[in-house]
């Protein structure tokens, strides 16, 4: 490991942090390398660590693809590694956290849209700058985007290429909220501690649930819902008890 990628475990949650920060976290093979490393390994420790978090070093979440390796010519480890890569960071049993500093654009977007939940703080840029290249998506942009903004403004998105602020993230649906950025740090934790104090189990379960019935008419989510419940988490009625001690 060359610590491309910055990981710490801190009772239950693991913080990944991408880490090129003299290149602004720029994307190439080697850092996602390191991140499926890091993304195989928490496949296995869901018992261990409840929740994700993954973030940029620096002055930024990413600026995108590293368009000096685009031009180079990548040689992966197989085609469609990143694609793959960013699939099973999305396809994670535990909760994941995208936090968003300063430039998010492109490659980084497609990153960032593994996430279950989008936090930006004040200072994030969101952009979809494929078109500016003669590029065009293969990392999950298509399908992940409209999918948390809607088709009209995935299409605005995509073939405008403008850059978007934090506020308007938020009010497309593309992050779930924004925060000051001398807050960001504290405001991420906070989070991801709310998420760690629920059942893990019902976090793994209610996660698996959704993306298993997403694009399902309501009648066959719900019959699939009822038929593949996963009933009550190991720890179901201390749950309940302690609730009725409080009272």
């Amino acid at each position: 490991m060359t610590d491309l990628i910055l990981r710490k475990d801190d009772n239950g949650l693991c913080t990944l942090a991408l880490n090129r920060p003299e290149k602004l976290n720029a994307l190439n093979v080697k850092i996602f390398i390191e991140l499926r490393s890091h993304v195989d390994d928490l496949e296995q420790k869901f018992d261990a660590i409840g929740c994700v978090v993954l973030k940029g070093s620096g002055r930024c979440f990413s600026a995108g693809h590293d368009l000096k390796d685009i031009g180079a010519g990548e040689h992966p480890p197989y085609e469609n590694y990143q694609a793959e890569t960013i699939e099973h960071l999305c396809n994670l049993p535990q909760t994941v956290i995208s936090a968003v500093h300063g430039h998010c654009y492109t490659g980084a977007l497609e990153l960032a849209l593994a996430g279950d939940i989008i936090i930006a703080a004040q200072s994030a840029r969101f952009a979809d700058t494929h078109a500016k290249w003669a590029l065009t998506p293969i990392w999950g942009m298509s399908q992940r985007l409209p999918r948390r903004v809607g088709l009209a403004k995935a299409k605005e998105m995509m073939l405008t290429t403008k850059t978007y602020t934090a506020e308007e993230a938020v009010t497309m649906g593309l992050a779930n909220m924004c925060v000051p950025d001398d807050r960001f740090e504290e405001a991420v934790e906070d989070l991801a501690r709310s998420i760690l104090a629920n059942s893990w189990f019902s976090n793994r379960a209610n996660k698996r649930l959704l993306e298993k019935t997403d694009g399902m008419t309501l009648k066959d989510g719900l019959r699939y819902e009822i038929e593949n419940n996963e009933g009550q988490g190991p720890d179901v009625v201390e749950r309940i008890s302690a609730f009725g001690k409080k009272k």
